[in-house]
């Protein structure tokens, strides 16, 4: 059928431009000296890029050890990069005519995992939610009246609750009074590391609802760090698979978990409780732990566990492809690239 005019895209039409990312990272890398081996260090996070858009929730999964909270420690400079760019809304972290730390830390909250140490053990929970204001400049009473009103939005009566000290709270309340004390200053991005990890069930759903609704309410920015799969499947929006301090997939929730490209994500999915007992699991989806970040493997890093392994893995590290769009899905495997002389290049 022949286009009328005016049908289709004309030449001269402007072209809608993708607002830049509220956080991009490019090549992070930390790496730790190790005390009485000279010359040698723990490659915590090895050469990680990713970016965040504004609103949506960037989920971050691994086992223990692979970098998820030296990375979150990276992305707020608790941690000083030894190499890489941090850009928040566009400006270079740190940097010449760029966005202080200061400045970013305004911007963006963290959100531990242990809820007890998190907080001061002598000051009573309006006080704790209420420094982050008092500290920017706000007036004590209106400090008090800004804790107030956040106590009462993440589900804690501050007639109540705000007189009380940690030892008092049980660990869901504890979890909350640091959750109202991160959006307490209006941030536009919280990083939220294992927030849930040490609750019960019960009120792990509950504090998963509230961050939800938190996040619709106050217009926010998560990366939520978890090695709860069930967990980052039904908070996030976009996946990022890490193996000893890099990034080995990225991409959309669903196709992460209904289309895993790289071996270590099906090993990772594949090892969670099944509620069916005629799917129960015969063997073990991953053998082996995972190698010393202080010498990892040359090449892939995951071609020790890699049932897929070839003499290309451990020659050369696989690339992981520029994620272009919010539907992007990319992942660091030879198998995936036809150039790579994988003899299962371009099936997997």
């Amino acid at each position: 059928m022949e286009l009328e005019r005016g049908d289709g895209p004309t030449s001269d039409a402007p072209v809608p431009r993708m607002p830049p990312p509220l956080l991009l990272a490019h090549d992070l890398r930390k790496h730790f000296a190790v005390k009485g081996l000279r010359g040698k260090s723990v490659r915590a996070v090895d050469g990680v890029s990713f970016a965040v858009r504004n609103g949506e929730t960037l989920g971050i999964v691994g086992e223990s050890g692979c970098g998820k909270s030296t990375l979150a420690r990276l992305l707020l400079h608790l941690l000083a990069p030894d190499a890489g760019e941090l850009r928040f809304d566009g400006q270079a972290v740190g940097a010449p005519g760029g966005i202080s730390v200061g400045a970013l830390r305004r911007q963006v909250q963290i959100v531990f995992q242990d809820s007890y140490s998190s907080l001061n053990p002598r000051m009573p929970v309006r006080d704790s939610v209420a420094f982050g204001p008092f500290v920017q400049g706000k007036p004590k009473r209106e400090a008090r009246g800004i804790a107030r009103d956040i106590l009462a939005q993440v589900g804690l009566d501050p007639d109540l609750f705000g007189p009380r000290y940690p030892h008092e709270l049980s660990g869901g309340q504890k979890q909350r009074v640091n959750i109202a004390r991160a959006l307490a200053v209006g941030p536009r991005m919280v990083i939220l590391d294992e927030p849930v990890s040490a609750l019960d069930k019960s009120i792990e759903a509950q504090v998963l609802n509230l961050l939800r609704a938190l996040k619709r309410r106050l217009d926010l920015t998560y990366v939520f760090i978890s090695h709860d799969l069930n967990v980052v499947q039904y908070l996030s929006d976009r996946v990022l698979v890490m193996y000893l301090g890099r990034v080995v997939e990225l991409g959309p929730v669903a196709a992460i978990y209904e289309r895993p490209q790289h071996p270590y994500t099906r090993a990772l999915l594949a090892s969670r409780p099944s509620m069916d007992p005629s799917r129960r699991i015969e063997a073990p989806p991953i053998t082996g732990d995972p190698p010393s970040p202080i010498d990892p493997p040359s090449g892939c890093r995951f071609r020790t566990r890699c049932p897929f392994a070839e003499p290309v893995c451990s020659a050369a590290a696989p690339a992981l492809a520029n994620a272009d769009g919010p539907q992007s899905h990319i992942a660091a495997c030879h198998m995936l690239d036809p150039r790579s002389r994988h003899s299962l290049a371009g099936t997997a």
